[in-house]
């Protein structure tokens, strides 16, 4: 797999059709030209008043267009963009990613909120504000989304203000990447799981979890030096973190195998 270079000059759909390709599980031309499509008839559902708008969009997109969530929701299929935009099945990120792309086109503003474990939208229309289920276009009040946060977190958990600022598309898509990576890793092709390791890696070099997830990657993969060496990086840079002293004994594991070389 050749090395894919992330930037900050980021466009949807374009980036991510450009990373799922990148990771060899779809193809961009064929998403693309699915996308232009949407975008062109979506125009035709233009409102003067932006509330009609809005229910014009969501009765489209969900009702006519059948766009919904897939059945193996946490598959690499239900994560991928350029999946979800030519079978009109994905998860709650890649819905909302199109959904919050094609109200672009109708000039009305939907932001992707990351809650923990889903994406919701979030519209504000003449200071009425709105949270939407991308799963199924229905609103959420705030204790809903509140609901959705603690059956993630558990029942003690707030629902944090940081949770209801818009997401940045450098954001939207690490989450989408880190999905995608979820769903490799249950397909077992760990190769791609390590590619979106490296990728995110580039974005946030700092999150040591993620040299924990590609250690324990790479170690499916056989290749023991190269999980060695991330799970040291953890020790050495997390020496306070609960979790330090199980990853000293892995690493001890790991320094004992012999290493299988591809």
């Amino acid at each position: 797999m050749t090395q894919m270079i992330l930037n900050d000059e980021l466009s949807l759909p374009e980036s991510a059709f450009d990373i799922t390709e990148h990771l060899g599980f779809s193809n961009k031309k064929s998403a693309n030209w699915a996308w232009l499509e949407l975008a062109g008839s979506v125009l035709s559902h233009y409102h003067v008043d932006r509330h009609d708008r809005l229910n014009a969009l969501l009765k489209w997109f969900y009702h006519d267009l059948g766009f919904c969530a897939r059945d193996n929701y946490f598959s690499v299929e239900a994560a991928d963009l350029a999946k979800c935009v030519t079978s009109r099945q994905g998860n709650s990120t890649t819905l909302a990613t199109l959904l919050m792309l094609l109200a672009k086109q109708l000039d009305l503003v939907l932001e992707p909120l990351l809650l923990p474990g889903t994406t919701v939208l979030c519209c504000n229309i003449d200071k009425q504000v709105t949270y939407i289920d991308c799963l199924t276009g229905n609103p959420l009040s705030k204790h809903q989304l509140h609901v959705i946060v603690r059956g993630e977190l558990g029942n003690s958990a707030p629902l944090k203000p940081r949770y209801l600022k818009g997401a940045s598309v450098k954001r939207l898509l690490s989450r989408m990447i880190h999905e995608l990576k979820a769903g490799a890793i249950l397909a077992h092709e760990f190769e791609r799981a390590m590619e979106c390791c490296n990728l995110l890696l580039q974005w946030h070099s700092d999150d040591l979890n993620l040299n924990r997830e590609r250690a324990f990657i790479a170690q499916q993969l056989g290749c023991i030096s190269v999980a060695a060496a991330d799970l040291k990086h953890f020790v050495d840079n997390s020496p306070h973190d609960p979790v330090t002293e199980l990853v000293k004994l892995q690493l001890k594991e790991l320094n004992d195998e012999r290493e299988v070389y591809h």
